[in-house]
C-alpha cells in the first residue's frame, strides 16, 4: 500500500510504498476513503505529543471494510464505516460503563499504532467501535465523525449538557471549534467565536455565530461578558494553550461550564489558571477527549432530522503527498476549514 511515514520529528513525511497490514483478531482491514489532517497530528509530528517512530499519522477517517478478522459478527467485506479515533476493547470496566475514551486497553491510530495517512488500516474491536457510514454521507465529511464532530458534539452534550438558548463562547475557530459552532446551532446555543485571524471569525459569522472577538486587538473575556449580560453559559478552548483556557475561564457567568476540547501539549501540558474565577463564580470544568462510539447514534440522528449541513468544515481536499505542507502550516494562523486527504495514490 502506499503510505506516508513519519520518521523524524518535523522532517517531511515520506512517501511510498508499505507493507499491507492484516486483520488482527476482532478487528478489520479498511480501505481508507478519506482522512482528515488534524492538529492533534501536528502535535505528533512536532514531537510535542512524541510517539514511537516510524509511525503512519492520520486519527480521523473512515473507510470500506477489505479484510475481516477471526471472531468480527457485524461487520462484512464492502461495508462502508466509521471509526472513533479511541479505539476501546468492549470488555474491560470502563467499556462496560460505557466509558471507551477511559479504556485503558484502547488503541489510537497514528498513536500508539499506524494511522490512515495511508491506503489501508487496521482497525481492532471492530464490532464494539465501527458505525455504518450513512448513504447521505459523503466520505469527507464522515471522516470527521472520527475526531472533530465527535470530540465537538460529546463536549458540548455528554459534557456541558448544553440547553437551547444559552450562550456558548468558542475559543478557536479551526475544525473543533467550527464543528462546535455548526453544532451549537442546531441545539438552538447563541454562539460566539473567539479567534485572532479576521478571515476565520467572517468564516464564523457567515456560519451563524451571533458575534465574534478578535482576541488579538482587545480582551477577549471582558468582550464575551459584555455580550452576553455578564458571562457565557459554557466556553469551549479548542486550541490547548493557557492563554485561551485562561480567557475562557475568565468569559463564564456564574455557574457556567468550561469543556478543555484542545489538547494541551509540549509547553501547555501545565499551565497556571485562575482558580479564583472558579472559587468565586462556581465554575465547572471537564476535560473531554473523544466520544464513546455508542454516542454515534444521538449525533446521527441529529444530522439528519436537522439537515445540517457540515460541507462548510471541509475546505481542501487533497493529495497524501500534500500531508508535510499541511502540518507545517499549523505553525502559524491557519485559513478556515480543514484539509482532508481525499488521494491516497498521488
Amino acid at each position: 500500500m502506499q503510505a506516508a511515514l513519519l520518521t523524524g520529528y518535523r522532517a517531511p513525511l515520506e512517501i511510498g510504498a508499505r507493507p499491507d497490514p492484516t486483520p488482527p483478531p476482532g478487528g478489520v482491514v479498511l480501505k481508507v476513503l478519506a482522512c482528515g489532517i488534524c492538529r492533534s497530528d501536528w502535535h505528533v509530528w512536532t514531537g510535542a505529543d512524541p510517539v514511537a517512530l516510524p509511525q503512519i499519522p492520520g486519527h480521523e477517517y473512515c473507510g470500506e471494510v477489505v479484510a475481516v478478522g477471526q471472531g468480527v459478527t457485524q461487520w462484512n467485506l464492502g461495508d462502508r464505516v466509521i471509526a472513533p479515533f479511541i479505539l476501546a476493547c468492549g470488555h474491560c470496566d470502563a467499556c462496560s460503563r460505557g466509558r471507551q475514551t477511559i479504556c485503558p486497553d484502547q488503541a489510537l491510530p497514528g498513536f500508539t499504532q499506524d494511522g490512515a495517512y495511508a491506503e489501508l488500516i487496521a482497525v481492532p474491536h471492530a464490532d464494539t467501535n465501527l458505525t455504518a457510514l450513512p448513504p447521505w454521507m459523503e466520505p469527507s465529511l464522515a471522516a470527521a465523525m472520527g475526531c472533530r464532530v465527535t470530540t465537538a458534539w460529546h463536549a458540548l452534550t455528554g459534557r456541558a449538557r448544553l440547553a437551547p438558548g444559552e450562550w456558548l463562547a468558542i475559543f478557536g475557530t479551526g475544525g473543533i471549534g467550527l464543528s462546535a459552532l455548526l453544532l451549537g446551532k442546531a441545539l438552538g446555543a447563541r454562539v460566539i467565536a473567539v479567534d485572532v485571524v479576521p478571515e476565520k471569525l467572517n468564516y464564523a459569522l457567515s456560519l451563524g455565530a451571533e458575534a465574534v472577538v478578535n482576541a488579538a486587538t482587545m480582551d477577549a473575556a471582558a468582550a464575551v461578558r459584555d455580550l452576553t449580560g455578564g458571562g457565557a453559559d459554557v466556553a469551549i478552548e479548542a486550541l490547548g494553550v493557557e492563554e485561551t483556557t485562561v480567557s475562557a475561564l475568565k468569559s463564564l457567568g456564574k455557574m457556567g461550564r468550561m469543556v478543555q476540547v484542545g489538547m494541551p501539549a509540549g509547553d501547555h501540558v501545565t499551565m497556571s489558571l485562575p482558580m479564583d474565577a472558579v472559587y468565586s463564580g462556581q465554575l465547572a470544568v471537564f476535560g473531554t477527549r473523544g466520544m464513546p462510539a455508542w454516542r454515534y447514534p444521538s449525533l446521527l440522528s441529529l444530522l439528519e432530522a436537522t439537515e445540517l449541513d457540515l460541507s462548510p468544515l471541509i475546505s481542501r481536499r487533497v493529495r497524501l503527498s500534500d500531508a508535510s505542507a499541511e502540518l507545517a502550516a499549523y505553525d502559524g494562523p491557519t485559513p478556515p476549514g480543514v484539509a482532508v486527504i481525499t488521494d491516497f495514490l498521488s
